[in-house]
């Protein structure tokens, strides 16, 4: 007796997605799919749109056309097309920068507990008279991104100014506090950028103990060794248009790569 399986939907589906800016059209007719739990990159030349396609993602642009469907397992799906950032969050998107974005007169604790902020209750009227459930709701804040921090190894600099970081540093203290968000897709925007030998090893590291809980990850980076290494998938962008996708070992042998991107 044959047993019907049901095909796994797209966490993501993005369709015909276009971006202008003026008569610049920095996205042309974009079709992406990721699926739940799966690393996926998003390659290309500087210039090519990556950076614009996450921030039409994550409601900081709004699409000039073109649809993004989110469809998280066991829950009905929905368009984000039109959300605002906090409410992209809530759905279970959480990004980091390109140009790191921390606040950076605040600890590095505090840091990531802004993160958690769209997973906590508390109104102006428990924060102002503070009643028991709004106290503990915060100490459930600090544990939580207490170990965040300990997973991404910042836990012993937990009250130091997240401005004092080094660099890598401050790369790892962004993807915590994406984390505290609790998303099901981590988008990264070139995180390996200005690392070291040591500390892209350990960012490689950090991004598969990520991705064995389940997280599904949409990887902008120009380290194809690191791209090559870690994705499932690879899609390949240039001047906006998307020119091949498929396996590391498909884009690595695809001409129209080669010739855009990798080099001749």
């Amino acid at each position: 007796m044959a047993f019907l399986t049901h095909p796994v939907l797209p966490l993501l589906t993005v369709n015909r997605l276009s971006m202008d800016f003026g008569g610049i059209r920095a996205i042309d007719q974009l079709d992406i799919r990721i699926k739940p739990g799966e690393i996926v990159a998003l390659i290309g030349p500087n210039g090519a749109g990556k950076t614009t396609f996450f921030n039409c993602l994550t409601g900081l642009y709004t699409p000039t056309s073109g649809e993004l469907l989110w469809t998280p397992p066991n829950r009905s799906g929905r368009r984000l097309n039109g959300l605002k950032p906090h409410q992209i969050t809530e759905q279970g998107l959480a990004r980091t920068f390109q140009n790191i974005r921390l606040f950076s007169n605040m600890t590095v604790l505090e840091n990531v507990m802004i993160g958690r902020h769209c997973r906590t209750r508390a109104t102006v009227f428990g924060a102002i008279f503070r009643p028991s459930s709004v106290m503990q709701e915060e100490q459930t804040t600090i544990g939580t991104s207490f170990a965040l921090l300990e997973r991404v190894g910042l836990a012993n600099l937990a009250h130091e100014r997240a401005g004092n970081l080094p660099y890598g540093a401050q790369r790892r203290l962004e993807i915590a506090r994406a984390l505290a968000t609790d998303p099901l897709l981590l988008l990264l925007d070139e995180p390996a950028a200005g690392m070291n030998p040591q500390e892209g090893q350990d960012l490689e590291a950090l991004i598969r103990s990520i991705h064995s809980d389940g997280v599904a990850i949409l990887l902008i980076e120009h380290d194809m060794q690191l791209v090559m290494r870690l994705a499932d998938h690879i899609f390949v962008l240039d001047y906006g248009r998307l020119i091949a996708e498929g396996t590391p070992e498909a884009i690595r042998n695809n001409p129209a790569v080669i010739k855009a991107y990798l080099g001749e």
